[in-house]
């Protein structure tokens, strides 16, 4: 593969709220690079999976789960702060701010795959997950051997699934 400059292939993809730009396609590389912009007051719930993901915070400020054998913590990414995801570690975001965050997210082809698959198309303004999308979410990541937590379990550490609904 020659070096390429803005390596795209232009896919945008809503993922209930969170929206997801394939900058690395997950067919092209080692790995798959993506640019992840979470709206104003939107949240990703708590979830894990066998991939690794680093975050590169490039607009706004991010709130990140971080789980550790004494419990949860909400810590806060700014600009330019990396946040690295090990494999297997629950984790959720929250934009608790009024504007976007967008972040770099560099991660495994497989999880690019994923979100190529559950992503819907784009759409202004942003519409509700229909319950047979939120059924395809759920089929896909079983599939994945990808983890999601409950209504209860995301509400016990402060995220409103609410935007998906």
């Amino acid at each position: 593969m020659p070096v390429e400059k803005n390596p795209t292939d232009n896919l945008v993809v809503d993922v209930f709220g969170p929206t997801i730009e394939f900058l690395v396609a997950p067919s092209s590389a080692e790995f798959c690079t993506l640019k992840g912009t979470i709206p104003a007051g939107v949240s990703i719930p708590m979830h894990s999976h066998a991939d690794v993901e680093d975050f590169v915070v490039v607009k706004g400020q991010v709130t990140g789960l971080q789980v550790g054998p004494s419990g949860h913590k909400w810590i806060i990414g700014n600009v330019g702060d990396l946040l690295h995801v090990p494999s297997g570690v629950p984790h959720a975001w929250r934009n608790d701010t009024q504007e976007p965050v967008e972040l770099l997210i560099f991660t495994t082809p497989k999880l690019g795959r994923f979100f190529k698959e559950i992503g819907r198309p784009v759409t202004t303004p942003p519409t509700p997950a229909r319950p047979e999308e939120l059924g395809h979410f759920m089929a896909v990541s079983d599939q994945y051997g990808y983890w999601n937590a409950t209504p209860e379990e995301n509400a016990a550490i402060g995220i409103d699934l609410g935007h998906m609904l």
